[in-house]
Order: C-alpha cells, then structure tokens, then sequence
C-alpha cells in the first residue's frame, strides 16, 4: 500500500473518531433507576410531620407554658415577682457568675485551641482528654468534688477556717462549679476550626516578621472570631442554666448564694407557681436570644469552614483568587499577593 493510501486511511479514522466524539449521545434511561439519595414525597411528608410534631409536643409547647404561667396572674404580679429582692438577687448572682466564668473560659478555651491545634507536642492527646472530662462526669458530681476539698472536712478545708476564707456555700464556689462545667464550651467550638484553616497564614506572617503577638492579633483571631462568638454564646447559655454543680456548693442560702435555676426550684417548692414561672420565663428569653445569636455565628463559622476546606494548601495564586471572590471571609495565604500582613504593615 503507497504512502498516500495509508494517509487516506488515517485521516478517515481520525474523521470517524472526532464524528463519534462530537455526536449526540442517547440520554440514559433514568425512569428505571430510582434516585438513591432522594425518597418518595409521601415519605418525605411523614418524616417532616414527625418531626414537626415532635418539636411542637417537647419544644414549643413547653415554651408557650413557661409565658402563660408566668402571666396567668396578670402583668403586675409577672413584674411584682421578677421586683422582689430574692428575684433580684439570683439574677444578680446569675449575672455575675456568667460574667466571672464566660471571660476565663474564652481565655483558656482560646489559649487550649491554639496550642492544640497549632503545635505538636508530648500530651497533646492527654489534653484534650481532659478538655472533655465535663462532658463525661455529671454535674452533680463535680460539685460533689469541689465541696470534699474546699468544705469544712474537706482536703483543705481546716485551712481556709483558719485564714476566714469561705468558698463552699458562697460566691466562689459557685463560681468554680460554674467554671468547671463550661470550660470545654469555647475550645471545643475552636479546635476544629482552627485545624481545618491550617497553619499557611501564620507562617507567611512569622515570615514577613511578625511578632507571636501581632500574628495572634491580625491573622489567628481574626479567622476565628465567629466560632469564638459561637463558642462563648454556648457557654454563656449553660452558665446562666446551670442547675446541678451549683446546687450542690451553693446552700440554697436564699437571697444570698441561689441563682436563677435555683431560686426557681425554691418558688416551685413552696407551690409559688406564678412566681416560679416568672423567673424562669427570664431564663427562657435568655435562652431566645441565646438561640438567635448562636445561629448567626453558626452560619459565619460554616462559610468560614467550607472556604478553608474547599482551597488546598499551595494551591497558586489563580485558585486563591477565585476562592477569595466567591468567599468573602476567605483570606488568602502566603503565596497571593492579596495577604493582610504585607511587607511594610507591621
């Protein structure tokens, strides 16, 4: 065969090939294979039903309760009760509690996260072990511990009588329960957080010269402002709440060492239901907006998320720059030339 006729023949291959390439092709017969990920409406109905009537019986209901109680008697005796000097000093209490705890709990939960999640080191896995030991042992218990070492006959217990320092039965070991069971709060809330977002940021600006404390300031904090929002809001919600911890330090020394949840497991005991209900509708609108903040930084920390997630690392100054326009909380890393710690700025 000459030449010529072997190139005819390669080039009408080559035809036949793009033909088949560029054709049409029938489309798959999806009616036969049911979706896999979706489920018939009459299914989806039900479970929503379900669900739906679940959360009205166990949630709404309850909540709707709480108010009517509260104002069965009118509003003057809703605001008479929340008046009394009892009342006032439990939200007092509640409020001074929350606002001892909350901001040591952000610092260490802060400090935790970052050495966890930034650093390799000897006990690392001990340490969050333990970060999570409020979630294992019951309130109850710990408030148990805190008394057998600070109480009368606890481990240093004849100390503290001899040098007049009371911690069990008063402010500071409420305020120590409290701690106790909401520390895990913020550093769980920021561990993940700060895994997924990578250490690139930092190095960059280690780099360019920055000190440990500018590099915290206007690189680390700033990328995780909205779980550290997310966490201090979850831990401001279980201070407030906190009924087993402190019940066991506190005395229930009316109108000195009871906080809210307490004061009402009072005015319930001595079948003062409107006044019960009127402290804890209290709590319950804490619990709202506690509700409504958690959700918005929920929805920030999620797009914080998905953005560190969906660029990888080094991935070149184009992908860093689509990623940033489609996310406006993305930041860029070391390699684009958009990073907030340029040469010169510090």
């Amino acid at each position: 065969m000459s030449r010529q006729s072997v190139n005819d023949v390669n080039g009408a291959d080559r035809a036949t090939v793009a033909a088949v390439a560029v054709a049409p092709r029938a489309p798959l017969n999806v009616s036969r294979r049911p979706d896999p990920v979706t489920e018939a409406p009459v299914v989806r109905w039900l479970l929503t039903a379900v669900a739906l009537l679940f959360l009205t019986l166990f949630l709404v209901v309850p909540l709707v309760a709480v108010f009517y109680q509260a104002l069965s008697k009118g509003l003057g005796f809703y605001l008479e009760s929340l008046a009394d000097p009892d009342a006032l000093s439990a939200i007092k209490l509640t409020v001074i509690t929350a606002a001892i705890a909350v901001p040591l709990n952000l610092v260490f939960g802060l400090a935790a996260s970052w050495c966890i999640a930034k650093f390799e080191f000897r006990g690392k896995a001990l340490l969050t072990t333990l970060i999570d030991l409020p979630f294992s042992v019951s309130p109850v218990i710990s408030g148990l511990i805190y008394v057998l070492m600070f109480g009368a006959q606890g481990w240093f217990g004849p100390w503290l009588i001899d040098h007049n320092v009371q911690i069990i039965f008063a402010v500071p070991g409420i305020v120590l329960a409290t701690i106790f069971v909401t520390f895990p709060f913020v550093a769980r809330e920021l561990i993940p957080l700060m895994q997924a977002q990578g250490n690139d940021e930092e190095e960059a600006a280690h780099v360019l010269g920055a000190s440990g404390w500018q590099i915290f300031r206007r690189v680390t904090l700033p990328n995780v402002k909205w779980g550290l929002l997310y966490g201090v809001i979850l831990c401001n919600a279980r201070a407030m709440g906190e009924f087993g911890a402190v019940s066991v330090v506190s005395g229930h020394i009316r109108g000195q060492t009871d906080t809210m949840p307490l004061h009402v497991e009072i005015l319930y005991n001595e079948y003062n239901f409107s006044a019960a209900f009127a402290v804890a509708s209290v709590l319950a609108l804490l619990a709202l907006v506690t509700l409504g903040l958690k959700l918005l930084a929920e929805r920030h920390m999620s797009a914080e998320l998905s953005a560190a997630r969906d660029v990888p690392a080094y991935a070149g100054p184009v992908a860093l720059a689509a990623a940033s326009s489609s996310s406006p909380s993305f930041k860029a890393s070391p390699v684009s030339p958009q990073h907030p710690l340029k040469q010169g700025e510090l």
